[in-house]
């Protein structure tokens, strides 16, 4: 596993990371019977991933396999 760069990216880190943190939240208000706190939590890890896709989006996750290739053109 560790010869793939699977989700070593800045990206990548960040959204698990705000994803994992709403969802310690989520837990820890299910445990005190408090359904606004779980929802809060569930809208911290929905914003996890908007935070990843907006990072990879500027460019901080991975580049797609074959993006980095010139294409040659044909005559």
């Amino acid at each position: 596993m560790s010869a793939s760069d699977h989700g070593h990216t800045p990206a990548a880190w960040t959204g698990v990371t705000i994803a994992f943190i709403g969802f310690c939240i989520s837990g820890a208000f299910v445990v005190a019977a408090k359904p606004v706190g779980f929802w809060a939590g569930m809208v911290v890890v929905a914003l996890g991933g908007v935070v990843g896709g907006v990072m990879r989006a500027m460019g901080m996750g991975m580049v797609p396999k074959g993006a980095g290739k010139s294409q040659t053109q044909k005559a």
